[in-house]
């Protein structure tokens, strides 16, 4: 860890709960593990890891006064959902209080909740990270996810948002919109992939019989010129203002 990073871990050690202290020292790590597995800085890695929740020292209520004093808009959804509020107010205490400046990393801390479309490869690890850390317990499905994080990334990713919408729905919990509208786009990212995955497994049976067919047959008796076949191929293919929020994390 760089003495930068060794600096502000003492600072959060000081501000924060020693429960919520040992939780970011978990995604941290876990943050760098995934970050070596699947190609990712592992600087901003460890640096979005660390301050993902600096801002979680505070009831919601305080939240929404901390934001309020900072000029940080909210949104109808936010207010509703207050326990994501942390991740945007994160997001400014890192750059302000921290000095972070470097987007990706600000854009992992602020979404680190729900997400939102089209996330980097650093705002899912910590996603991620955040759900699957080692002092996680009780959390369905979370053996599996452990395992799965590191063959499969964008799936885990997936199943921990699908899984985490599903919950606060049986419990009748508000949903900021925008972690609907995260679930929602990824949603329809998998399910057009899984369309097109369909579509080529059917092209290469094509492939693969029309191929046996030519080397199965007997050379054809024909005065004719012989024709060429042309088959019709296949294409194979700062931190924002308005964030969304999730989990009370």
């Amino acid at each position: 860890m760089r003495p930068e990073h060794v600096e502000i871990r003492e600072k959060l050690k000081k501000k924060l709960k020693p429960s919520r202290y040992e939780h970011t020292l978990g995604v941290c790590y876990t943050s760098v593990a995934l970050a070596m597995r699947w190609g990712c800085d592992l600087e901003k890695a460890e640096l979005a890891g660390l301050l993902h929740d600096c801002a979680k020292r505070w009831t919601n209520e305080e939240t929404i006064e901390q934001c309020e004093k900072r000029g940080i808009a909210l949104t109808e959804g936010e207010l509703a959902a207050p326990a994501v509020i942390h991740a945007k107010l994160g997001a400014f205490l890192a750059e302000q209080k921290y000095g972070v400046s470097d987007p990706e990393i600000l854009s992992a801390i602020a979404v680190h909740t729900t997400g939102k479309p089209d996330m980097s490869l650093l705002d899912k690890i910590v996603y991620v990270s955040d759900y699957i850390e080692p002092g996680r317990s009780g959390m369905e499905g979370l053996e599996e996810y452990r395992k799965l994080a590191f063959i499969d990334l964008d799936e885990t990713f997936f199943r921990i948002c699908e899984g985490i919408l599903r919950y606060l729905e049986k419990k009748g919990s508000v949903i900021d919109p925008a972690s609907r509208e995260t679930y929602e786009y990824y949603l329809k990212r998998r399910n057009n992939n899984s369309s097109l995955q369909s579509q080529l497994s059917e092209t290469d049976d094509i492939m693969k019989e029309q191929s046996g067919t030519a080397e199965t047959a007997g050379p054809a008796e024909c005065s004719e010129k012989p024709q060429t076949y042309r088959g019709k191929g296949a294409k194979r293919g700062r931190w924002q203002k308005k964030t969304p929020g999730r989990r009370n994390s």
